[in-house]
Formats: structure tokens, sequence, C-alpha cells
């Protein structure tokens, strides 16, 4: 079958400043991240042809996005799909592009998580939703499982492991301080980490990120139309996004030290990509750290450490920004908090920048080929996309 690799191509990205955005509401998210794109592209709101407005907490269908744009007419859709929502967007808009029903579509993602019904106390649907009788499972609680079995797969003890997901936090905590959208702008040290109150065993204050506000939006296009608009236009190589039917926890062979819709997304967009090794074709990544241990098990999954090695790859400094394939050079969730249909499209700004050469004190000497990733959902029912970015 085949894909869309080189189809389609980015010409303009906007993101909002993330964080507790009081004096904002959804509409003027919106407005603040397309027009970013907007002037970024060179192209005027009229130019759009067809919009993909993804949202979870904040405004149901398309016409959030119309009346914030006054886009009259046009076809919009609103996307859901809980922590990937934004990256869909994205997707949404791609294959419209590509298959040739439009030439100019607008990719866009925002949550009021701070101040609209409470973030995640909103009412959340089945398979999530459950009666008071049966067991309840925050993300906290889920992911401190995952880090729990973790250890015990691998034969860690408690200090020797808090340490290693501690490196994350402190690794993420230092990129987020060069970003200046991002909600924390803070350095911590190892020892603030493992000392850090509990959330959830074996999980503390700093494992988990933040949450916040944010919109950011992406104008996607041919690469034909492409070339006439700038030089430095950015191709997508590869995307796939996975669904968990919730029969995977009923095999014998599930054993939570892994994401089976990870591992199944980053094979199908690899292999659209033409990407046989990942560890050192890829030269950044931007992946779905709502705790640290999701980004450890994602090294992993995404195959860029093998099982059970991730660890040593943390120990060694292999993702840090001077590494050998830096992760999170933006302080990722952990420092841009998580409204979750607008990470997926924040991530691939920070893609964006990177390949443009115009990301600033965070800049990598080398930025060819960049991978996003998002996940989220329960075990079983994750949703996830992983997508791959390169230049013309």
């Amino acid at each position: 079958m085949e894909g869309i690799k080189d189809k389609v191509a980015i010409v303009g990205m906007g993101c909002t400043q993330f964080g507790e955005l009081w004096d904002k509401n959804h509409k003027d998210l919106l407005v603040d991240a397309c027009y970013e794109a907007f002037e970024d592209a060179g192209i005027e709101p009229k130019d759009v042809q067809m919009a993909w407005y993804g949202s979870r907490e904040t405004g149901f269908t398309g016409t959030q996005l119309a009346n914030a744009l006054k886009l009259e007419y046009i076809p919009i859709s609103r996307v859901e799909n809980f922590c990937a929502g934004g990256t869909d967007t994205f997707r949404n808009a791609c294959y419209a592009v590509a298959s040739g029903v439009c030439d100019i579509a607008l990719a866009v993602g925002v949550e009021k998580c701070k101040d609209h019904y409470g973030g995640f106390c909103m009412d959340i649907l089945d398979p999530f939703d459950r009666s008071m009788v049966e067991w309840e499972l925050p993300p906290a609680s889920q992911f401190a499982l995952l880090a729990t079995r973790y250890m015990h797969h691998y034969g860690w003890k408690y200090e020797d492991f808090k340490r290693i997901l501690s490196m994350i936090d402190v690794k993420n905590h230092h990129n987020g301080t060069l970003a200046p959208k991002a909600q924390f702008h803070r350095e911590i040290t190892i020892e603030q980490a493992m000392n850090a109150p509990m959330i959830s065993y074996p999980l503390g204050l700093y494992d988990a990120c933040g949450v916040s506000d944010g919109s950011a939006a992406a104008i996607i296009t041919t690469p034909e139309i492409a070339k006439k608009m700038r030089k430095d236009y950015v191709l997508l190589k590869g995307l796939a996004l996975t669904n968990g039917a919730g029969q995977a926890i009923l095999q014998p062979e599930y054993n939570f030290i892994s994401i089976p819709e990870t591992v199944t997304a980053a094979e199908h967009a690899y292999k659209e990509a033409g990407i046989t090794d990942p560890r050192h074709e890829i030269d950044l990544a931007i992946v779905h750290d709502c705790f640290s241990i999701t980004e450890l098990m994602t090294m992993e999954d995404l195959q860029f450490s093998p099982r059970g090695k991730a660890p040593e790859d943390v120990e060694a400094g292999t993702f840090t920004m001077e590494g050998e394939l830096p992760v999170n050079t933006d302080g990722g969730l952990k420092c841009f908090g998580h409204p979750l249909s607008a990470s997926g499209l924040r991530m691939i700004y920070e893609i964006y920048k990177q390949l443009q050469g115009k990301a600033g004190p965070r800049q990598l000497k080398k930025a060819d080929i960049g991978l996003t990733h998002n996940v989220g959902g329960n075990c079983g029912f994750f949703n996830c996309t992983v997508a791959l970015f390169g230049k013309p």
C-alpha cells in the first residue's frame, strides 16, 4: 500500500505560550496559534480550504474554530483522540492534501485544562468511566503500575531506578529553560527529583508533567505549492496512528513493560519513511513524557534502546541535548504541560523549528530527520501516533 511520504509539506506553524492562561479563553488561544501560523506561511485565513480542530476538553464541533477565525462555510471537522488528538488533526489534514481534495489545510489543537470543567475531571466516556463500585485508575496510578512492573521485571532496586527516572526529569527541566513558550522554566537536581513528594509509588512530583492551557497549529500543502511559498518548508516522511481494542491485556504475553500501540505505530511509520535503523537515522525525537517512566519505556518501544537497556542509555547521556539522540529538546510535556489536543502539534512545532534551524538556544547542530510521538489512554486501549519529518 502506497503511503504519503514526501506528498505533503508544512509551510507554517504557530504555538502559544503554554501554562495557566487565566486571561485567555480557548478562542483567544486558537486565534493566537493560527495567526502565527498564517504569518509564518504568508497566507490569510481565507486561503484555508479545509480545517481540522482538535479538542477534548474545550468546545465541541468545528464551529468553534469557524467562529474564532471567522471561517465561513468551509468544511471543519472536530477531532478527539485523547492524547493523540493533536497529531490526529494533523494526520487528517495531511491525508486531505495528499488525496488532492484541497491545496491548503489547517490543523489546530487547543485545550483549556486549568479552568474549564476542571480539566481531567470532565466526564470521560467508556471504557475510562467507571461506577463507584469499580476500581479507578487515574493516569498517575496507571503509569506508576508500569514503572513498578518495569522495576520488578528487570530486577531494579527502588533507589537505583528512581535515580534513572530523576535523570530524565533533570534533563527535561534543563531543556525547558531554553524554550520560551514552556510552562516551567526551572532547573532541578537529581536529589530534588528523588526526594520530591510521592504521587503514586514510585512516581514523585517531578516525574509527572503539569496540567496547562495551550494551542498549536500547522498549515499543510503540497510540496509543489510549498516550493513557491518558502525554501525551508518541512516534509512529512512517515505517519501512523494505532488504537488498542482492549484485547491485548487479555493475553498472557501482555507484560506491562511495553506499550504495543507505540511499537506498532513506530513500525508502520518507519516502514513508510524507509527508516531501518531508528537510533542512528533519526536526529531528534519529541516524545510523550506524561510521566518519566513513559519516556523511558518509549525509548525501547521506538527502538532507540534495546529491551531493558534504556536506563543505561539515560545514564550515558544518550538522550541529552549533547547526546547521540536528543529527546525532548524543548522540555517535553514535563515543562510544557499537557493540554491534550495541543500537545501533538506543539511537538511538531519543535521539530519544524529544529529542521529549519530556528530553535534558538536549543538548536541542534544536526537536525535533518525528526520524530514525534503521542500516547494516551489506558492499558489495552491506548491511542498512539508516530510521525517523521525531514528536509526537502
